[in-house]
């Protein structure tokens, strides 16, 4: 029977803590899984501070527009958006605005420089990226549009809020019984219609919206509310005049005394001349038949 014969394979494992054995000695060595899935030898800056190793760097070369090269010195083990950081002061360009060229192509920000192939004196062509840039400033315009709107919102909701106060103790004093100023009922109002006004001109989407739509819900509440106090301090007004006129009206109602005389029961039989007459007096009666 034939016997086969067997090789053995050493593999190179990326396990952490894994060792090479060359020379005469052991050199310990970790690696790492790059997203191009080649295993390499970990980044000095995913090791642990304090390392004594030291990280060479290499010169690439950047030619952006008509200007000449720029050097920069990076280290290999970088990626193509560490090096837009870089590029970003002496070109003027926004990372987020780049587009970085090596070999006639386009590389991500997330790639690595070493994986793609740069090394000493490489060339890269910086080309900036026309629509990135306009659909950034877009962004940033819309981000500072809805920060101004919220913080419109945010002011006259705090103006509202000490206005409310204001309702409440109005609300209290006729509650109790008592009255109120209408000036200062139709003041609060107005005050409270000019925060709608002002609600009205921000102009916001999404919860900013919701936001304002809550705090006109909010404004409309109170007027409505000063509307029923409005009618209730005026009601209460008209009786208590009502009631003060009444009450004067007794207090001034002349008092009428009547006096009755009291006649003799006989006096009817008495002759006319018997009736007693004054010495002066003028009057002649005439006696009918």
């Amino acid at each position: 029977m034939m016997q086969m014969k067997s090789k053995s394979v050493a593999v190179l494992s990326p396990a952490k803590g894994s060792s090479a054995v060359g020379g005469g000695g052991v050199n310990a060595v970790n690696w790492e899984v790059r997203p191009s899935g080649m295993v390499v030898q970990k980044r000095l800056s995913d090791s642990k501070p304090g390392s004594s190793s030291s990280v060479s760097t290499i010169k690439v070369k950047v030619k952006y527009g008509s200007s000449s090269y720029l050097e920069i010195n990076i280290t290999p083990q970088a990626s193509f958006g560490e090096l837009k950081k870089m590029l970003a002061g002496p070109t003027g360009v926004h990372p987020l605005d780049q587009k970085l060229i090596f070999k006639n192509k386009e590389r991500d920000s997330k790639a690595y420089l070493d994986v793609a192939g740069v090394k000493e004196k490489s060339k890269i062509v910086l080309v900036e990226d026309i629509i990135a840039r306009e659909r950034r400033l877009l962004e940033l315009h819309k981000t500072l549009k809805t920060e101004k709107a919220s913080k419109a919102v945010k002011d006259i909701s705090l103006e509202v809020d000490k206005l409310a106060g204001q309702v409440k103790s109005m609300e209290l004093v006729v509650s109790r019984g008592g009255k109120v100023l209408e000036m200062d009922l139709l003041n609060l109002i107005e005050l409270l219609m000019t925060q709608v006004i002002k609600l009205d001109e921000v102009v916001a989407d999404g919860d900013v919206k919701q936001q304002r739509r809550f705090q006109v819900r909010r404004v409309q509440k109170y007027v409505e509310t000063l509307d029923v106090l409005k009618i209730q301090n005026s009601m209460r007004s008209k009786n208590r005049g009502e009631n003060e006129i009444q009450r004067n009206s007794t207090l001034q109602k002349p008092v009428v005394t009547t006096k009755w005389e009291k006649f003799d029961s006989n006096a009817a039989n008495v002759p006319f001349s018997s009736i007693p007459t004054s010495k002066n007096s003028n009057l002649s009666w005439e006696f009918f038949e």
